[in-house]
C-alpha cells in the first residue's frame, strides 16, 4: 500500500505538469487573440468548476461515502490558496506577452524554490545551509532568464525588469497557493485520497469562478462576453484545468507540496517542446544555460530537503 501510494503522487505530478502545459499553450493563444489576461485565467475556472463539482457529486454518490462539513480552517486555507493561485495565474500570462512560452513557465517555476521559503515562514520547516545553498543556485538561474535579448549587460534595467518581476510574482503565489492547499486537503475527514483531493479542488474551483465573475462583472463585463464567444477554445482550457488542477490536488493529498512540485518540474521539459512545436519560438544559449543551472537547482533542493 505504500509502495503503491509513492508511486501514485508521482505519476499524479507528472501527469499534472503535462495537463498545465497544454492550459498554459491554450491561454497563450487566448491572451494573445481574443482575452486579456484575467479573461484567459477566468476562462480556466467557468468551463472547469461546473464539471468538477457534479464529477465530485456523482463520485460521493457512487461510493455511498459521507462527507462531513469542513472546518473553518479549511475554507480560510481554500480562499486564500485559491485568491494567490487566480493572481499568479494572471502574472504568468501576462508574462507570456513579454517572453517566449518556455521562459515564462520557467521562470514561473521558481515557485519550487519560494516554496522552501513560504514553507518556513508558514509551517515553520527550517532550511537548511545545503538548501540556502541551492537556492542562491536557482536564484543565477533567474538571472541567467531574466534579461531581454535586446538588453546586455547584468545592470539595472537586464535583471530588474517586467518580466522577472511577473515570473518572480507568480512564483511565490504558486508556492503559497500548494501550501495552502495541502493544508485544506488535510482538513478534510476522509481516508479517501480522491474524495479529499475532490473536495478540495471543487470548493477552490467554485470560490474562484465566483470572485473572478464578480469582479469582471463590475470592472470588465465585455471579458465575460469574450471568454463565452472563445468559449471552441476556452473550454478546452478547462478540461486541461480540471484533470491537471485534480492531479495536483491529488499529489498534495499523498505528499508534502515541495516534493510534489519539484517532481512537477518535468513541466520545463515539456514547456521547451511547446514552445519550439507550437510557437516555433527558439531559446538563447543565454536562456538555455538558465533553465539547466535552475532544474539542477532544483533537484539539489529535492536531495537536502
Amino acid at each position: 500500500m505504500i509502495a503503491h501510494i509513492g508511486e501514485l503522487w508521482v505519476i499524479a505530478a507528472v501527469a499534472a505538469a503535462g495537463f498545465q502545459t497544454f492550459r498554459f499553450v491554450l491561454q497563450k493563444v487566448l491572451s494573445t487573440a481574443t482575452l486579456s489576461p484575467t479573461g484567459a485565467t477566468f476562462a480556466r475556472f467557468v468551463y472547469s468548476a461546473p464539471i468538477i463539482f457534479a464529477a465530485v457529486v456523482m463520485y460521493i454518490a457512487l461510493s455511498a461515502q459521507s462527507v462531513t462539513m469542513p472546518s473553518h480552517l479549511f475554507w480560510g486555507f481554500a480562499i486564500a490558496g485559491g485568491a494567490a493561485q487566480v493572481l499568479a495565474t494572471i502574472c504568468v500570462v501576462t508574462l507570456f506577452k513579454s517572453r517566449n512560452f518556455a521562459v515564462g513557465v520557467t521562470l514561473a517555476k521558481t515557485e519550487t524554490l519560494l516554496a522552501a521559503i513560504v514553507g518556513m515562514i508558514v509551517l515553520g520547516d527550517m532550511v537548511s545551509l545545503t538548501g540556502f545553498a541551492t537556492i542562491a543556485l536557482g536564484l543565477l538561474g533567474v538571472l541567467l532568464l531574466s534579461t531581454p535579448p535586446e538588453i546586455r549587460g547584468w545592470g539595472g534595467a537586464a535583471i530588474w525588469n517586467r518580466s522577472v518581476l511577473l515570473g518572480l510574482a507568480s512564483g511565490m503565489l504558486f508556492a503559497i497557493s500548494a501550501v495552502f492547499y495541502r493544508g485544506a486537503s488535510l482538513e478534510v475527514i476522509s481516508g479517501d485520497p480522491f474524495l479529499r483531493a475532490g473536495l478540495t479542488l471543487s470548493a477552490v474551483t467554485l470560490l474562484q469562478m465566483v470572485g473572478m465573475g464578480i469582479w469582471l462583472r463590475f470592472r470588465d463585463p465585455q471579458q465575460i462576453r469574450s471568454v463565452w464567444k472563445a468559449r471552441r477554445v476556452a473550454i478546452w482550457v478547462g478540461i486541461m484545468s480540471l484533470l491537471g488542477s485534480f492531479c495536483w490536488f491529488l499529489a498534495f493529498t499523498l505528499q508534502n507540496a515541495a516534493y510534489v512540485k519539484a517532481v512537477g518540474q518535468i513541466e520545463l521539459i515539456f514547456s521547451l517542446v511547446a514552445s519550439s512545436l507550437v510557437f516555433s519560438e527558439k531559446s538563447s544559449r543565454r536562456e538555455l544555460a538558465g533553465m539547466a543551472v535552475l532544474c539542477v537547482s532544483i533537484l539539489l533542493l529535492v536531495l537536502v530537503v
